[in-house]
């Protein structure tokens, strides 16, 4: 191997890239049309065009990708994570054209890759599944006579891909036909394949996965576990590992049940076991055939750089370490920044300012490491000046502690998130520092549930940080850009802010007001700022000229607009017809998700101002209502 393409983007193009580089490897980046300024694109050795905007038009198109490689002169294709990593048809594609794959064989991917023959394979040979349906028959007929045996809850899955889509949970059923529906509309989106498992549901288990690692002369171990049961839509925003929940007993059963696994199948390279545990039970999920977005954490612990053993194994060297040799130290814990409000809603818009935190010394790493282990590591691909698309995942990046305890980790992790500013649209930071903190996750308690037993509550507090700090980040805000005029008195006087769509009167006093470069302000259009005090977050209008609170004047009450960038789907309503609160009205797509949106009262549909398959902007109003 010389040079190497990664059929990716992002900071995940530009980790790998980094591993290649330290190895003497030339390295090939690729970009759709959005990406063409892009970190990954300005690191590698060579960089090659795709065309298109989405992923479907370039970074899922097996025929660009591969002519790249030739255009470029690659001999060795990574396809990182996501997109296309876990396809057997690319694998097998890059075979074919005499280059060298970087990852599971192509029938691994198909066995494995697949939760429906991956369940089939572990059953025989006795490794513990949940009770479920994975048959060739996908008529909703069967699906729900099948459910019916199975009993509810129970989980409809995407038999193919991963990260979250296509999953839903249903409790009762009533709720299962839209289910099949959703999530076959939603798996034939992000996979090509609408094929649907059905699975007994767990309420309240821990998600907890084992790293595998195999290579070409039959050696295959485990580097251990990270839990990652911190999930918004069924998808990982916080992991680590040790987890807090396994005894070294159950690590080394749930090691050798992953090991199994991956040896069935004449496994290559990395992998991941995902399981889900409770009670002491553990039952398979899945096999992801790739290197997972959380590795990072499974790095700080060993010392080991998981890309390199990647390489190494592909170009047909033997693992670094065999199973004794594996060292684990301290406690490592990643969370997800995503472009994303508190609702878990994903946002397109523009990084206007970025400060990342101070990354502090490395501190070296465990005993025959090939990496330094640093107190904190951040992987992304942010600059001040992104553009962040709708047409790709949320995730901007990933911000990782390492300390000698998991308490240690969690207070490096929670302050380098205060530390941390990306101005210009919405993300999860402060809702990530605040699941750290709470004491449910400090306690090592947190289960997939957390947030959705937590969040209400995570929410009202954030929100309430915001208004506390409105009145300082007002007068940094509106003083120094002109917005409210200057009084030559010392008198207390009023700044109107807008800020959640509540507007309310700040007193302020000239003589106490506070220099504005203790807040971190961009603008985001005339009299639109966003706004970092200290470590809360605040998107702010500037109200001087509205009329007071409570006058009745707006629409907002009569317009659904939508709150985010993305592509109608589906349209459920239409005009004329009276909804009631809670209805659908239409399925918003963004970010390779799919949100249903719904009336917030009861009323009348007016008009309907778009159509499905038309593209839409963040605040675009979508739909008028009037009183039924």
């Amino acid at each position: 191997m010389k040079r190497l393409l990664v059929a990716n983007r992002g900071e995940i193009a530009r980790r790998i890239f980094r591993t290649a580089h330290r190895m003497g490897l030339e390295t090939v980046a690729v970009y759709a049309q959005p990406d063409a300024s892009a970190l990954h694109v300005r690191e590698a050795t060579f960089a090659v065009p795709l065309g298109g905007s989405t992923s479907a038009d370039s970074y899922l198109r097996i025929d660009k990708l591969v002519a790249a490689a030739r255009q470029a002169g690659a001999d060795a294709i990574h396809p990182g994570y996501g997109f296309l990593s876990e396809n057997a048809e690319f694998a097998q594609a890059v075979e074919d054209a005499g280059l060298l794959w970087v990852g599971p064989p192509a029938a691994a991917i198909r066995t494995l890759g697949n939760k429906s023959r991956a369940k089939a394979l572990a059953q025989a040979r006795a490794i513990p599944c949940l009770p479920g349906y994975q048959g060739e028959d996908q008529s909703d007929e069967r699906l729900v006579h099948e459910a019916g045996a199975i009993g509810f809850p129970l989980m409809v899955k995407a038999a193919a891909g991963g990260g979250g889509r296509g999953m839903r949970l249903v409790t009762e059923a009533g709720q299962l036909l839209p289910a099949l529906r959703s999530a076959r509309s939603e798996a034939e989106s992000a996979f090509g394949s609408g094929d649907l498992l059905l699975e007994r549901a767990l309420l309240a288990p821990r998600h907890v996965e084992i790293q595998v690692f195999a290579d070409m002369h039959g050696n295959c171990i485990h580097l251990g576990e990270r839990d990652c049961s911190v999930q918004r839509r069924h998808q990982k925003i916080i992991e680590e590992t040790p987890s807090p929940a396994l005894t070294s007993e159950l690590r080394q059963t749930m090691g050798l049940c992953a090991v199994e696994l991956a040896r069935a199948c004449g496994y290559l390279g990395a992998g991941t076991v995902e399981f889900l545990l409770e009670g002491g039970e553990f039952y398979l999920m899945e096999m992801n055939t790739r290197l997972q977005v959380e590795h990072p954490v499974t790095e700080m612990v060993t010392g080991l750089d998981l890309v390199e053993w990647q390489l190494r194994i592909a170009m047909g060297e033997r693992l670094p370490k065999r199973q004794s040799e594996v060292r684990f130290t301290g406690h490592a814990i990643e969370v997800r920044l995503c472009a994303e409000d508190e609702d878990f809603r994903p946002h397109a818009g523009t990084v206007l300012k970025f400060l990342p935190p101070p990354l502090g010394e490395g501190r070296g790493g465990a005993a025959g490491s090939t990496v330094a282990a640093p107190a904190l590591r951040f992987d992304h691909a942010l600059f001040e000046g992104l553009e962040v698309p709708p047409y790709y995942d949320s995730m901007l990046g990933k911000l990782v502690s390492h300390a000698s305890t998991r308490g240690e980790a969690i207070a490096r992790l929670a302050a380098a998130l205060d530390r941390l500013h990306v101005l210009g649209l919405p993300t999860n930071r402060r809702m990530l520092a605040a699941c750290l903190r709470h004491p449910v996750f400090t306690d090592g308690n947190a289960l997939v549930p957390f947030l959705d037993e937590h969040g209400a509550s995570l929410r009202h507090h954030l929100q309430q940080e915001e208004f506390g700090a409105a009145a300082e980040a007002a007068f940094c805000t509106l003083l120094p850009h002109g917005a409210a005029p200057a009084l030559p008195s010392p008198f207390t006087r009023p700044l109107r802010i807008r800020h959640r769509g509540t507007q309310f009167d700040v007193p302020v006093r000239e003589a106490e007001g506070v220099s504005a470069g203790q807040a971190q302000v961009v603008s985001l259009g005339t009299g639109h700022w966003h706004v970092q005090v200290g470590a809360v977050d605040l998107f702010l209008q500037d109200a001087s000229f509205d009329p007071p609170a409570g006058s009745g004047a707006g629409a907002g009450a009569n317009e659904l607009r939508a709150p985010f960038n993305g592509k109608v789907v589906a349209l459920h309503a239409r005009a004329g017809s009276a909804v009631r609160k809670g209805d659908p009205l239409l399925v918003l797509e963004s970010m390779k998700l799919e949100h249903v949106l719904a009336a917030a009262r009861d009323g009348k549909v007016r008009s309907l101002h778009v159509e499905a398959g038309q593209q839409v902007a963040t605040s675009q109003v979508l739909v008028t209502f009037e009183d039924a």
